[in-house]
């Protein structure tokens, strides 16, 4: 392995104020960002990532390979709940391995977020539909989840509320901001998009550090209370991601050979989804164990990939 690109990913700025946030809860520390302006960074993220998604896209036109690649993305976030769902169910109940199935099945818009960011420290920029790609990919999950709970869960007083759940899917913030603002972008005129390239472009970095700085004390914080699930939660969420992304950072070659493309799909499947499903599951699935699922994905698979995921994942679409 190339120790350089993951000595390169150690030292990123963005990634050590992640690790100063979680360091700061344990050494009991009054650091905190306000609510409002951790949400402000949040929305400025997606928006950000979205307009310049969409200006890319415009540059870029539709090609049979960008439809392959959407309905590639979409099968990922199909297929993966599957699979996890049968792993989990060996030893979860079925209302906790449908929504952390749903979870991995979903995407993180953050690791995506900072992704981008590793990807321009390797001298390459990230094509338009990528993001088109992100934003599909976070609801099929949701909807596989919640039909895999409904067939296996017996306890038929406890039926789920699929209607509110998959319409929340596709109308979740998140989704629709990074939607709305990549349809802005490619359909801004170019010229007067160039106006607020300093605000989409200049303080993206400087937005992500404190984002980041954000999620690593929310991250510090919930680690407390997991290690008492016991080691199959904390396994499963270092070594799924890992193996999704490697596996689809190998396959994804079939649907395209552009390096950042590949890269992309495997962050993707390695990621798992802190915001979207949470949200979902909490309307239609009470049942499940947020304390369970939310941790595994942002306190334990989002560091494991920002600081090992990625590097490797980057190699293997090099070398393959």
């Amino acid at each position: 392995m190339n120790y350089n690109l993951l000595i390169d990913n150690l030292t990123n700025p963005a990634l050590l104020f992640f690790v100063l946030g979680i360091v700061a809860v344990y050494l009991k520390s009054d650091l905190e960002i306000p609510a409002n302006s951790s949400k402000f960074i949040s929305l400025y993220l997606l928006f950000a990532i979205g307009f310049k998604g969409g200006q890319a896209l415009s540059h870029e036109g539709l090609t049979v390979e960008i439809g392959w690649s959407m309905l590639f993305g979409i099968s990922i976030s199909s297929i993966i709940p599957i699979y996890t769902f049968f792993i989990l169910k060996r030893k979860l109940n079925v209302y906790d391995a449908g929504a952390i199935a749903a979870a991995y099945g979903s995407v993180s818009a953050v690791t995506f977020v900072t992704a981008i960011s590793y990807l321009e420290s390797q001298q390459l920029s990230l094509h338009g539909h990528m993001v088109a790609i992100m934003a599909l990919m976070e609801s099929p999950s949701i909807v596989i989840g919640l039909i895999l709970i409904s067939i296996f869960n017996k306890d038929t007083s406890n039926k789920i509320n699929k209607k509110s759940a998959i319409a929340h899917s596709f109308t979740n913030g998140s989704v629709l901001l990074i939607l709305g603002s990549l349809l802005i972008g490619f359909l801004a005129n170019a010229k007067q998009a160039e106006g607020i390239k300093p605000f989409t472009n200049d303080l993206f970095k400087g937005f992500l550090a404190i984002f980041l700085l954000d999620i690593g004390i929310t991250s510090g914080r919930k680690l407390k209370a997991f290690f008492s699930f016991g080691l199959f939660p904390i396994l499963f969420a270092i070594v799924i991601p890992i193996i999704n992304g490697c596996i689809i950072a190998i396959i994804s070659a079939y649907v395209t050979h552009d390096i950042a493309n590949r890269f992309m799909f495997a962050v993707l499947a390695a990621s798992a989804s802190y915001i979207a499903v949470p949200a979902a599951m909490n309307i239609s699935v009470p049942k499940a164990n947020p304390g369970l699922f939310l941790p595994m994905a942002l306190a334990v698979t989002f560091p494991i990939n920002i600081t090992i995921g990625l590097p490797i994942y980057f190699l293997i679409v090099q070398s393959t």
